[in-house]
């Protein structure tokens, strides 16, 4: 699977990731209803779903009330599905477990799809 490169992104997300601070991730919504729109990922967990106290709330029936949870250990982020009817997917493959984000990855969570961007402090090479 080819990842997402920021050079995919529109001038406005293109800077909203590259002001992200160390620690911090922005997932962008590439499919569904609120397509275009930006999460900030900062927390030690963010959980995504259908539920109106969730951090990602994501309005559509293919969504569950507490569907996946995005949590954060230092400057690595991973997804698990949270026992949701449709699955929490990345790149493609249906995850069982936890799987660890890539910066470019993509993840589905109903029919919603997001493209998971890390601060470009935390890549390697970068400084």
């Amino acid at each position: 699977m080819v990842r997402a490169r920021t050079t995919d992104l529109s001038i406005d997300e293109q800077e909203a990731v590259n002001a992200l601070p160390s620690g911090a991730a922005l997932l962008v919504v590439r499919r569904g209803a609120n397509l275009g729109a930006r999460f900030l990922l900062d927390e030690s967990s963010s959980v995504a779903g259908r539920h109106p106290e969730v951090d990602i709330f994501l309005d559509d029936v293919t969504v569950s009330r507490r569907h996946a949870e995005f949590l954060r250990s230092g400057i690595a982020f991973s997804v698990r599905d949270l026992g949701s009817l449709n699955g929490t997917f990345v790149d493609g493959a249906r995850i069982d477990a936890e799987a660890v984000l890539e910066d470019g990855a993509e993840v589905q969570v109903g029919k919603f799809k997001f493209t998971f961007f890390a601060s470009r402090f935390d890549l390697p090479g970068q400084e």
